[in-house]
């Protein structure tokens, strides 16, 4: 983390003035006397081979800086605030009782899919382009989208913005878009930091920049031994550009190739890892996080903040989320993952994880207002549990089945019944399996839509209890945010 903070806070805070609204043609790298153009950002890279990393460093940074989402609320903490958004419109997290109001017009009851003047649509467009600004710079700085840099430094970064950049129009397609539908316009396409506001684009060449970038960022990340875990790797770029080709839906068997060659280097957590409380990014089958500490400062305004029962958090002062219920009782009880969620005669409605997630001293309300406990991005389970989804769209039950069987036989002690499986019964047995191992990761809804699942909200909801909502139901998705209709000329003038 060290290279991270020499150079990334400061850039972390001027790419803070990026958006698409008035303030979208702000240069993110700042001097002295304003901006940075791209031309001058190039010159200086080329005399400094530390800026195109510091500034890449600056964009991971915004990941898990509050505020990058534009507004002062307490749901604003960086990429895992949508992790929070997706899983409770999937409905595997429930709100089960809301004390302060976070998310609960807004998006259990689908205030913002369903009306574009809500803050939560403009605060996910800003956050994931000002990611893609961000990218966009330390490309354009590097020679662009075409160039290969010469220094094999310059080309790991390289590699780096383009994996990152295709992440961030991944999860903006799969909030602003109900289903793939090729021909569909429905984001503005930004390929450099000098592109200007634009019209919206067919899904298709949002998705083929997307599959470009990540066959770059494959190519140029290899051999790269990162400095830490907040960098993305090749196995990372690997297994995006599986969950790309998923949600695509175009190539199961290239899809199911990438999930496996993302596999190999990381175990599954298992035993105490499991209960122990997802908070160190050096859990070995982490492949993607952040190391937090005490000089990042992060405290309420956080993930933790929002979920966790043992910091100093909402959940402590009874703003809890819980596992969906109906899914909870999916969980067989010589589970491993059983015992991840309170189930007493307290808070037996509640079901909250206060033995997956938390802080570890385990003390109600924290002991410090600081979080220390780490976020984790991604881990090589849900790669496991990609590799045998794709393979049973692509028609190969047996390998789906040895793939599903890898996981969860270091959940129960006898995963034979999966050998029984096929088709249908098994699609449907590896989104379960996917729902439960990845609870409160921010994965069920992107499964949802792979899947073209409907959801049945449980018991311990606050609201649309029993109504099945299915995955492309316009509740599942955002609006476009009002202030892009507004400053956006090509975006107003387009049907919404």
């Amino acid at each position: 983390m060290n290279k991270l903070f020499n150079y990334g806070l400061l850039s972390a805070l001027a790419l803070l003035s990026y958006s698409c609204e008035p303030d979208f043609l702000e240069d993110p790298v700042l001097t002295n006397t304003g901006t940075l153009t791209s031309v001058q950002f190039e010159e200086a890279a080329a005399l400094d081979p530390s800026l195109p990393t510091g500034l890449m460093s600056g964009v991971y940074a915004l990941t898990f800086t509050t505020g990058t989402g534009g507004t002062g609320g307490h749901d604003d903490f960086g990429m895992k605030s949508y992790d929070v958004f997706s899983d409770m419109l999937s409905g595997d997290v429930a709100l089960s009782q809301s004390v302060y109001g976070w998310y609960r017009a807004s998006i259990t009851e689908f205030g913002a899919p369903q009306d574009f003047t809500f803050g939560d649509n403009r605060q996910v467009w800003r956050y994931y382009y000002r990611i893609i600004r961000g990218c966009n710079s330390v490309i354009d700085g590097l020679g662009g989208m075409d160039a290969t840099p010469e220094s094999q430094a310059n080309k790991y970064t390289m590699g780096q913005a383009k994996a990152l950049r295709a992440h961030s129009y991944f999860y903006l397609a799969n909030f602003y878009q109900k289903e793939y539908d090729a021909s569909e316009p429905i984001l503005p396409i930004y390929r450099s930091a000098a592109d200007q506001n634009g019209p919206k684009v067919p899904a298709s060449e949002i998705y083929d920049l997307m599959e470009s970038d990540l066959t770059d960022a494959i190519a140029l990340l290899d051999g790269y031994n990162r400095d830490n875990k907040t960098e993305i790797n090749q196995d990372v770029a690997k297994a995006l550009y599986a969950y790309v080709l998923g949600a695509r839906g175009t190539d199961y068997t290239k899809a199911y190739n990438m999930a496996v060659q993302a596999i190999s280097n990381y175990p599954v957590m298992v035993g105490a890892e499991v209960t122990g409380g997802f908070n160190n990014v050096n859990t070995p089958g982490w492949m993607w996080g952040v190391d937090l500490n005490q000089d990042i400062g992060l405290g309420l305004i956080s993930w933790w903040g929002q979920m966790d029962y043992y910091s100093y958090s909402y959940p402590a002062y009874g703003d809890l989320k819980a596992i969906d219920a109906s899914l909870f009782a999916q969980i067989p009880a010589n589970d491993i993952r059983k015992g991840q969620f309170l189930n007493n005669t307290a808070f037996a409605q509640h079901l909250m994880p206060l033995f997956k997630f938390y802080d570890s001293d385990r003390v109600h309300t924290g002991t410090s207002s600081i979080v220390k406990a780490d976020y984790v991005y991604m881990r090589v389970a849900e790669m496991h549990l990609m590799a045998a989804e794709m393979a049973a769209f692509a028609g190969n039950d047996g390998a789906a089945r040895v793939h599903l069987k890898n996981l969860v036989s270091t959940r129960v002690p006898d995963a034979s019944y999966i050998d029984g499986l096929s088709g249908q019964a098994l699609k449907d047995e590896i989104y379960l399996q996917t729902r439960i191992e990845l609870w409160g990761e921010g994965k069920s809804y992107l499964a949802m839509k792979r899947n073209k699942a409907t959801a049945t909200r449980g018991s311990n909801h606050l609201s649309f209890v029993g109504e099945p909502i299915p995955y492309n139901d316009e509740r599942m998705t955002f609006e476009i945010p009002e202030g892009e209709i507004q400053y956006n000329p090509f975006i107003s003038t387009q049907n919404q």
